[in-house]
């Protein structure tokens, strides 16, 4: 069976950090990543990852405070989130495509279930 189960979020206070996990089971995607959503916004591409690890990319508001790792062998992704901010506030999706390409046109195979942020004081 197909699934891809999201785990690591939480309350966090402005500056702090989260790690995201993502576990996937039933096949391996070549290419995994991030959405988030915001209450009353929509879903937004947050950083995505190659199947070797090499190429990343992230959004803009990223701004160097987000890692994103994959681990093919345990077949998991997380995202490291540091210097968080009461904007990062969303649930947090993991997703996958069959390739690079596929990703960037938003082709996805699967996606979790969310696992919500909240950062604030």
């Amino acid at each position: 069976q197909l699934q891809l189960v999201e785990s690591g979020g939480g309350l966090v206070q402005p500056g702090g950090s989260l790690r995201l996990s993502c576990a996937a089971s039933g096949r391996t995607f070549n290419t995994m990543g991030w959405f988030r959503q915001a209450p009353g916004a929509g879903r937004e591409f947050v950083a995505m990852i190659s199947w070797t690890g090499s190429t990343t990319n992230y959004a803009n508001f990223v701004e160097g405070r987000f890692v994103i790792s994959r681990d093919n062998v345990k077949n998991t992704m997380s995202l490291q989130m540091n210097d968080l901010k009461p904007e990062d506030t969303a649930v947090y999706y993991c997703n996958g495509a069959a390739g690079w390409s596929q990703y960037q046109r938003r082709e996805f195979d699967s996606w979790g279930q969310g696992t919500q942020v909240t950062v604030s004081s």
